[in-house]
């Protein structure tokens, strides 16, 4: 995982109630007691081909996976790149993470996450 990406990354799940950083099958993950609020991971694009399309220079960049409120998804994937659906899971979404990444953005897209997944006396502390 790039250093400059957790970097940027740490400080907003630091800011989350409760939430706390851990190392995943792949990449980093953040969590609020077992659920996953993000994950962030270079994935291997001829295991998973639903990635191929975001290589950049033939290499893989750091991609984050996130929870998004239904009625939110939609709007989100419509404009394409940096964001697109998982593969998996319905709700959610992922980011493709680089120089273009515009972190404000995705500080309230995690908070959002979290906010799916935590409980309400927690969500009512932000």
């Amino acid at each position: 995982m790039p250093p400059e990406i957790l970097e940027r990354l740490r400080p907003i799940g630091a800011r989350l109630p409760e939430a706390y950083e851990e190392p995943a099958w792949i990449g980093v993950r953040w969590r609020i007691r077992s659920r996953t609020i993000a994950h962030v991971y270079t994935p291997d694009p001829d295991r998973s081909p639903a990635y191929a399309r975001h290589l950049v220079d033939g290499e893989m960049p750091a991609v984050l996976t996130f929870r998004v409120p239904l009625d939110d998804l939609l709007g989100l994937i419509a404009g394409d790149f940096p964001y697109f659906k998982a593969p998996w899971g319905g709700d959610v979404a992922c980011a493709v993470l680089g120089d273009h990444t515009d972190w404000s953005e995705i500080a309230e897209l995690l908070t959002d996450s979290y906010c799916l997944m935590a409980p309400k006396f927690l969500i009512a502390r932000l």
